[in-house]
């Protein structure tokens, strides 16, 4: 019996587990859902799509397009 890995449970690592967990640290690495369908091997990428879970911390740091709108009758440095 291999030993145990911290943070994983005794044989509930499986192939399927291990390709989520690249596709998901490639995302949050910064490459783009093309890259990882090709990657992955995937012909369509809603099959892509199923696999990534965004994480938090990828999530946090996207700003939202309406932060950069300007107001009428305000400026931008009115914030």
């Amino acid at each position: 019996m291999p030993p145990a890995v911290p943070g994983l449970r005794s044989g509930c690592v499986y192939p399927h587990l291990l390709r989520h967990c690249f596709a998901t640290h490639l995302l949050e690495a910064g490459a783009d859902l093309h890259t990882i369908q090709i990657l992955l091997g995937h012909h369509d990428l809603k099959e892509t799509a199923r696999y990534l879970h965004l994480s938090q911390r990828h999530l946090h740091p996207t700003a939202s397009p309406l932060d950069t709108l300007v107001l009428k009758g305000r400026s931008q440095q009115e914030d």
